[in-house]
């Protein structure tokens, strides 16, 4: 009962943030701050798009409105407490506050990792098989899949927070980050952490190695499948149906490869740091622009919602 009792000591936690770099804390907050409100009104703007056009009724568009409200989700748990911290003297957040953050974060990361290869399929399916497409992505299995990736990745990110919950933190508080994350807070407890550390590194490989398989099998695929076409206008179309989901799957895996897979032992703050800031902030606010900037279909979309837009 005791060592229960114990567990309770830290009800709040220290988040480092940028406070050791005083004089990037302006430049930081102007960035943050016009990063979060372009990736709502990006992300905003695609939901919009797809749920009021009838032209962008197509699972293609489908898993990006979905795609767009990850990326709400994930700016929304850590920008906002980046910016308190960055305009505070000790930003601090409660035990319940870091664990709610936590799962907030690995649902919606988790949730883009296995979309984006969702959506690496649907691409597969419309350039490989194009006469079939229609019946192999029906709405009932765009529905299915879609919920498939939230529930999923829900009981990942419950499995994660509630192993999380059961730690003790009775020494140092100090979190090296700007948010809750699972390497720093592993790294805090005075109990063993050996639990946590294989379901991580289950979630790890799964998340962020099969789907990462995934992915490139599907676009080997697509590659094999254009270059055997004969036309050059027909080649030029494939690839730009895919190049935008290239794109954005290249930054996102790079960067949460670079803070994820890795032991915590060998956890680096400021490496870290950065490369959070690439999937947390910039991604989620380059994904509306990488999608709607090479795409006709949502340009019309655009003019057609914002008729001001096509002036």
């Amino acid at each position: 009962m005791m060592s229960r009792l114990n567990q309770t000591v830290v009800t709040e936690f220290i988040l480092q943030g940028f406070s050791e770099h005083p004089s990037l804390r302006l430049f930081l907050t102007g960035c943050f701050l016009s990063l979060y409100v372009m990736a709502l009104m990006g992300n905003i703007l695609i939901i919009a798009l797809v749920t009021f056009s009838t032209g962008l009724h197509s699972p293609m568009y489908f898993f990006l409105c979905n795609l767009a409200t990850m990326d709400i989700i994930c700016t929304s748990s850590v920008l906002p407490k980046a910016l308190v911290g960055l305009l505070s003297e000790e930003n601090t957040i409660s035990f319940k506050g870091c664990m709610a953050q936590l799962f907030f974060l690995v649902w919606s990361l988790s949730s883009e990792l296995l979309l984006l290869t969702v959506m690496a399929y649907d691409r597969y399916v419309a350039i490989c098989f194009p006469l079939h497409y229609s019946s192999r992505m029906s709405p009932q299995l765009c529905g299915a899949l879609a919920m498939g990736v939230w529930s999923i990745c829900a009981l990942n990110a419950s499995i994660n927070t509630g192993l999380m919950t059961r730690l003790s933190f009775c020494g140092p508080k100090v979190i090296t980050h700007f948010f809750c994350e699972i390497p720093p807070l592993l790294l805090l407890s005075c109990s063993p952490t050996y639990v946590n550390s294989i379901m991580t590194l289950i979630a790890d490989v799964f998340y962020g190695g099969i789907n990462f398989v995934l992915t490139l099998l599907s676009y080997g695929c697509i590659i094999a499948s254009i270059l055997r076409m004969r036309s050059a206008e027909g080649k030029r179309k494939a690839f730009s149906t895919c190049s935008s989901h290239l794109i954005v799957v290249s930054v996102y895996y790079s960067s949460v490869f670079c803070a994820y897979v890795s032991p915590a032992s060998s956890y680096s703050p400021e490496r870290s740091k950065v490369t959070s800031v690439l999937y947390s902030f910039l991604s989620p606010t380059l994904n509306p622009l990488i999608y709607t900037l090479r795409n006709k279909d949502v340009k019309l979309a655009i003019g057609r919602l914002l008729p001001s837009f096509s002036h």
